[in-house]
């Protein structure tokens, strides 16, 4: 059993940046694979970003390569996202995700591999 909470949204401006973070507890966290995931309004729950076990891969989608970068401190349990030159499109909530145990490139993309989920902070984006 994994416990997530996610820290760090808020409202900035077109361009500005923002650094999510995720509290992880529970023995097994360095088992999995950790992801984020955003959801906005009347849209779909779209994968963001993954980050292997050990932090030595990490798949990107399209929309938010060079842009974001995640990272993990297994000692400490935590999983962040550091996110710059941010548009009014990324305005989202962004969910903290453990799970699977390995996955690559598209396979990483799918929701239902995730098993924990945090609650979710809200990211605003203003134009």
């Amino acid at each position: 059993q994994v416990q997530l909470v996610e820290s760090g949204g808020g409202l900035v401006q077109a361009g500005g940046s923002l650094r999510l973070s995720c509290a992880a507890s529970g023995r097994t966290y360095s088992a999995y694979f950790m992801g984020w995931f955003r959801q906005a309004p009347g849209k779909e729950r779209e994968f963001v970003v993954v980050i292997s076990r050990t932090g030595s891969s990490t798949y990107y989608a399209d929309s938010v390569k060079g842009r974001f970068t995640i990272s993990r401190d297994n000692a400490k349990n935590m999983v962040y996202l550091q996110m710059n030159s941010l548009k009014p499109e990324d305005t989202a909530v962004y969910y903290c995700a453990a799970g699977p145990e390995y996955c690559s490139g598209y396979g990483c993309y799918e929701p239902d591999l995730y098993p924990y989920w945090g609650q979710g902070t809200q990211v605003t984006v203003s134009s």
